[in-house]
């Protein structure tokens, strides 16, 4: 799964005996727990009471295994009408133990008749037997009750008949709607069961561990179509001019991955070098925006096939343009869902940044067809395991399909934003507990994401790319079909070997080199073990700190704490128990070899080879860790780039500056020394630096322009465009140039328009007016399109001309930026007006809420509005996205973050000490109010340091 801005198999014993069963093809081993139903019946008092009153026999919020799924059959029959559906399932089951019961998810869900059928039954043509059915919906769980006791090792069926409402929000089997050109409003039926929300469509095992393969029969009008993991075998006419279709049985999967939709889309379709059929699906009038998506598509899945040597194991891939959808895209196999802005491509409104996005969208869901959907994390506290990887592999394939996209340097952006969450206290592991529904939706979030990426490529770089690729398709074969956890990824890792690779003597000669810190020896994998268990198991990011004395280097690694200074009383105690095994890298003044040591322990001293003038860690920030220069080491780093800031890799500059901003929010450099190294940007030829150099700029500025610091908001506008008059004027108003020519120009001209740089202003003024004067029909640059929109809503006739062309727009990317342009305004009544369209859900629809309310607090006479209208309409807003889902987390964070003062501060801790006495919490809580005193501190400590750096440049 893809956020919008958005998944443990135990170590089998070699000598572990597995029991085998009649089942043909099936071993079933200790990966689950085995409880006894004997306990339910000695003692009653130590279980919950069912909605009827009666004890519910189960207590657990995990699933017991006493009777595990094999197969399902589903047939489903949604009324677009009505917006409700009825359905039927038959469930074969095995019982692994002799047991009264078999317990199942199922949510808001109204369960009409179940029946039991044993093998014999079924031979004889026996009536089944009607089990009684108990809920408990606290976990979300029903209880079939068995009158006789199931026989261990045999199968059986169960069937029920229900049926349920077509949900609201996205979660589970929801409506969709979409306005046609003619102003028709058409409804669908979608699914989206990731993470648990398969429960609120059928009765089922809802953890990933429990694979099965489904059998999926879909009714419908002949209007519409349908669509499911599967290609459809056949289609059956019912009365009524009812259709059924019946699909093809999928592969082994978990029950998150089903999907089945309901829609009168059109598609066009390809077919991949394997003979894959690709189609990508939207909605009719939206049709023209499918073909770069195609091309990507059979282009993606082409590598992926030949990257992990592993074929797609489906005889279809559709991706589709969901209308309502709360993520950026769902990797259901083989029915792929996206929100309309991450698979739809518009080339008259789309721009090199919306190109870039939509790639790795695609890259990221073709990706988790091999991780996540063919190996499954066993459990969510592993969800890292989909998306990390995932992440990590748009990397990868996208350098390899698309370098003209320049992605490698993008993906710098990915581990510098994850690592401002990491320094943060309230961070958590990357492999982390979580045990509700609310506690696994939070696992969604840029640590598992991203932080898994960063530290997978810095693996990669230690490994080598070679053997980090074997030990990714040793890991993918191995357990295919299957779940898998941590450990057994980094023996994978390790060994790098499929088991065919090994001689006689346990010897595996496939890697054609050998890297210092790596293994050979089949079992011999815990250095890398060990290593990664640093990264994995512990929270947070090390800080390297290098003091150089003469070709000696004193090395020492400490927890990187952003906002908690050394001064501080809780510093020491924060810094307890965390060591990581970091493999650095760094370059000198005196060659271009790019040196490597592990860090293991606390301390350590290295000796240079030769006398240099400077030493640089991280080569090209492919390790996540930031780096301190004590003594002179920055000194010397500021007085290099001023003299050639060319010896230095374009992005080893950009880390530099990240680096030293960072270490200003830690106490650990002062902002006058980080202000000092941007000084060489005006020579700078490298978008990425610029852009990074920018941002810190930028942020400071609006920082200042929030709390109205008028006098250094004003010097800062005056010295932003006088320092970088040379480069914003060199910007050409048109789509020319590389990607990141294109993203420098886009960034520059809104700065520009933003500090209202005159020459800025005009031109977007007269482009905005021509557009209107041509009726919307003027085709404007797509990278200053947002630009262009954002001057125009500025005055009366301009956002209410944008808000007509927002609701007339087929393009997703061109809705964005007008939407964005309108929450610019400096008007609140009009500010106001949007999020009631937003919370309205029909012009402004419900999953744009969140990013909405996010704009309109950015904007200085926005952000206590949005605030206020988050805590005045909590209840209405937890409704419509439940607790721990990504837009809510988007809602609280982006509407508070940015506050800076102590009033503020204690406002938020006020609100969500509220929330909390009604039972309700989320990590989110925590690193907002982290993040706002982080700011207060920011203020306090280098306030006097900007405005006196700034009067000396005036």
């Amino acid at each position: 799964m893809v956020n919008s801005h958005r998944k443990r198999i135990f170590n089998v014993y070699l000598g572990f005996y597995c029991t085998a069963i009649i089942l043909p093809k099936i071993c079933i081993c200790s990966r689950f727990s085995m409880p006894s139903s004997d306990q339910f019946n000695h003692d009653l008092g130590a279980f919950p009471a069912a909605t009827n009153g009666e004890p519910f026999p189960w207590h657990e919020l995990r699933l017991p295994n006493m009777a595990i799924p094999l197969h399902y059959d589903l047939l489903v029959h949604p009324n677009l009408t009505s917006l409700d559906f009825v359905a039927s399932e038959k469930i074969e089951v095995l019982a692994r133990v002799a047991t009264q019961f078999i317990i199942l998810h199922s949510k808001d869900l109204e369960i009409m008749n179940v029946t039991l059928h044993s093998e014999e039954d079924l031979r004889y043509r026996k009536p089944g037997r009607k089990l009684d059915v108990l809920s408990y919906p606290a976990h979300e769980q029903i209880a079939l009750l068995v009158p006789e006791k199931l026989t261990a090792d045999l199968k059986y069926y169960v069937a029920i008949d229900f049926q349920g409402k077509l949900a609201d929000g996205f979660e589970g089997f929801y409506k969709s709607t979409y306005r046609t050109l003619g102003g028709e409003t058409r409804t669908i039926a979608v699914t989206d069961f990731e993470p648990t929300e398969a429960r609120v469509a059928f009765p089922c095992f809802d953890e990933p561990l429990f694979k099965a393969n489904f059998s999926i029969k879909i009714r419908r009008e002949s209007r519409h179509i349908a669509l499911s993991n599967m290609p459809k075998v056949k289609t059956i006419e019912l009365e009524g001019g009812l259709l059924e279709d019946h699909f093809e049985t999928t592969v082994k999967m978990s029950t998150y991955l089903v999907a089945y939709i309901v829609c009168d889309f059109k598609s066009v379709s390809g077919t991949s070098s394997s003979g894959v059929k690709v189609s990508i699906y939207a909605s009719p009038d939206k049709w023209n925006q499918t073909h770069y998506a195609l091309e990507a598509s059979l282009k993606l899945l082409d590598f992926y096939e030949s990257y992990f040597d592993i074929n797609y194991p489906l005889p279809k891939l559709d991706l589709i343009a969901i209308p309502d959808f709360g993520a950026g895209a769902m990797e259901n196999w083989g029915l792929i869902t996206y929100r309309e802005t991450s698979l739809l491509f518009d080339p008259k409104t789309s721009s090199a940044f919306d190109k870039l996005w939509v790639t790795r969208v695609i890259a990221h869901e073709l990706a988790h067809q091999w991780f996540g959907n063919l190996v499954t994390m066993e459990w969510w506290n592993d969800i890292w395991l989909n998306e990390g990887f995932a992440n990590y592999m748009e990397l990868v394939s996208l350098n390899a399909t698309y370098p003209e996209l320049q992605f490698d340097d993008y993906f710098l952006e990915v581990c510098f934003e994850v690592i401002k969450r990491d320094s943060l206290n309230a961070s958590h592991p990357i492999s982390n507990q979580a045990k509700t529904p609310t506690q696994i939706q939070e696992m969604f979030d840029t640590i598992s994401y991203n932080k898994g990426a960063c530290i997978l490529n810095m693996l990669k770089d230690f490994l080598s790319e070679e053997k980090f690729r074997k030990g990714i398709i040793h890991y993918l074969k191995k357990f295919s079909y299957q779940n898998a956890k941590n450990d057994d990824l980094w023996s994978s890792m390790s060994n790098g070997c499929l088991e065919g690779d090994f001689t006689s003597g346990g010897f595996c000669y496939s890697d054609s080199k050998r890297i210092s810190s790596t293994l050979l020896f089949q079992g011999e994998d815990e250095e890398v073990r060990e290593m990664m268990a640093t990264w994995t198991l512990q929270k947070g990011i090390p800080l390297v700190v290098v003091e150089r004395e003469g070709r000696s280097l004193r090395l020492r690694q400490e927890r990187f704490l952003s906002g908690v200074f050394r001064e501080d009383p809780a510093w020491r105690a924060l810094q307890e128990r965390y060591l990581w095994h970091i493999p650095l890298t760094y370059s000198t003044s005196s060659s271009d070899v790019i040196h490597r040591h592990i860090l293991k322990s606390k301390t350590e001293i290295l000796d240079l080879p030769e006398s240099t003038s400077w030493v640089k860690f991280n080569v090209n920030s492919n390790g996540y860790y930031i780096v301190h220069y004590e003594g002179h080491g920055w000194d010397q780093l500021i007085q290099q780039l001023n003299q050639n800031h060319t010896l230095f890799r374009p992005k080893d500059r950009t880390g530099l500056i990240h680096d030293a901003f960072q270490l200003v929010s830690a106490g650990r450099l002062t902002l006058d020394k980080a202000l000092d190294l941007t000084r060489y940007l005006q020579h700078e030829t490298s978008s990425l630096a610029l852009l990074k150099g920018l941002e810190y700029l930028e942020l400071f500025y609006h920082m200042m322009d929030r709390r109205n610091i008028s006098d250094v908001s004003e010097n800062l506008k005056h010295y932003l465009l006088q320092y970088f008059k040379p480069v914003i004027d060199t910007q050409s108003w048109s789509d020319e140039g590389s990607v990141w020519d294109r993203m420098l120009r886009s960034a520059l001209l809104k700065l520009a328009c933003d500090l209202t740089h005159a020459p800025c202003i005009q031109k977007a003024t007269d482009l905005f007016s021509q557009w209107m004067e041509s009726s919307g029909k003027l085709n404007i640059p797509t990278d200053v399109l947002k630009i262009v929109y954002s001057v125009g809503a500025q005055t009366t006739e301009g956002w209410n001309y944008l808000l007509e062309q927002y609701k007339l727009s087929m393009s997703g990317a061109e809705k964005n930026k007008i939407l964005y342009a309108l929450s610019t305004s400096k008007h609140q009544e009009k500010l106001m007006k949007l999020i009631e369209l937003g919370m309205e859900g029909k012009i402004i629809k419900t999953q744009d809420l969140a990013s909405l309310l996010h704009a309109i607090a950015r904007n200085p006479k926005g952000q206590q509005l949005a605030w206020n209208f988050v805590r005045e309409n909590w209840t209405h807003l937890l409704k419509k996205f439940g607790l721990g889902s990504f837009d809510m987390r988007i809602i609280i964070s982006g509407t508070t973050s940015h506050f800076s003062s102590k009033d503020e501060l204690q406002e938020v801790k006020l609100f969500f000490d509220s929330l909390k006495a009604q039972g309700l919490h989320l990590d989110i809580f925590q690193i907002v109010l982290e993040t706002i005193s982080k700011n207060i501190k920011w203020l306090e400590k280098n306030l006097p340091t900007l405005r006196t750096w700034l009067l000396a440049r005036m």
